[in-house]
């Protein structure tokens, strides 16, 4: 069980460090999160893009002049170079730096040398709430805007391997809706039935799914037991899966800014973890991404 970040930076120094591949890395925030990583042991960067803008731009934020960069200046082939690194084992996970997001993911799609699993592309984010004894995670409020039933499939088992990785061997999965009610004028519902019914015949990875499910259930016994509920995860939540983005991004947010958490994210779904932060992230939140991403590389690795 992760309590906190502290953990997860911890944690992730443990398999040996890292190296990450940053594509576009010309970016003065990023290469100072780079630097924040190496200086806590986590990951050696290996930078792609223009070397001319990278190099003083390392000197500001006070990275080792003899830190490896691939001078490459057009943005889409540095998103390719940097996405081949990886996918030849020289660095562990990618992380997108100036350059718009969609041309990064298609590089890590790229049928030649991406990352592609075959399953859909998703965002995993990882709070620390206050008062909450443990980290907890939630799926995907960043991404995909309606997934589909076999979509929130792919989107539970990306996120249910990682959490695996990152040593919650059977996490307790939410799978949100407004009631507990299966309804069919409430699609949500019907899907979240079908998914703990995969779950139950062993079409998901190891873990207790329950769906369908309301927040103050999947928070709080006595909820459930005012409900006349029976749930074996109420109160002891790993993964939320939620039903759409509007819903994630309303939770996530309402975390960050009633609750005062803190927040991490990486993408899932390729080969080796993604980092890709918003540019209006803290050097804090970003150095988080970058940990989980490590860790969750780090554990794939051992298993």
């Amino acid at each position: 069980m992760l309590r906190n970040f502290q953990e997860v930076l911890a944690w992730a120094k443990r398999p040996g460090q890292m190296t990450i591949s940053v594509a576009a890395a010309q970016d003065k925030d990023v290469l100072q999160a780079v630097k924040l990583a190496q200086d806590n042991g986590l990951a050696s960067p290996l930078l792609v893009g223009d070397a001319a803008v990278i190099r003083p731009l390392m000197a500001e934020v006070g990275l080792p002049a003899d830190t490896p960069v691939v001078d490459e200046k057009d943005m889409t082939k540095a998103a390719l170079t940097a996405v081949s690194l990886v996918s030849k084992g020289e660095a562990q996970v990618v992380m997108k730096g100036l350059i718009n997001t969609s041309d990064f993911l298609k590089a890590v799609l790229h049928p030649e040398v991406g990352l592609r699993t075959g399953r859909l592309l998703s965002h995993l984010a990882a709070f620390e709430v206050p008062g909450e004894p443990k980290l907890v995670f939630q799926t995907d409020g960043g991404m995909n805007i309606a997934p589909t039933l076999a979509e929130k499939k792919d989107i539970l088992v990306n996120a249910m391997l990682v959490l695996r990785a990152l040593g919650i061997e059977r996490p307790n999965v939410a799978v949100l809706t407004a009631n507990e009610q299966v309804n069919p004028k409430m699609p949500a519902t019907m899907d979240a039935k079908a998914l703990a019914d995969m779950a139950a015949a062993g079409e998901l990875p190891p873990g207790i799914v329950e769906g369908p499910i309301a927040l103050d259930v999947a928070l709080s016994p006595e909820a459930a037991r005012h409900k006349g509920l029976t749930s074996r995860i109420s109160g002891q939540v790993d993964l939320f899966l939620m039903p759409n983005i509007e819903t994630g991004n309303a939770m996530g947010k309402s975390l960050l800014y009633y609750a005062k958490a803190k927040m991490a994210g990486i993408v899932l779904g390729a080969r080796n973890p993604v980092v890709l932060t918003s540019r209006s992230e803290t050097p804090e939140g970003k150095l988080y991404s970058i940990a989980l991403a490590c860790l969750a590389a780090g554990g794939a690795e051992r298993r």
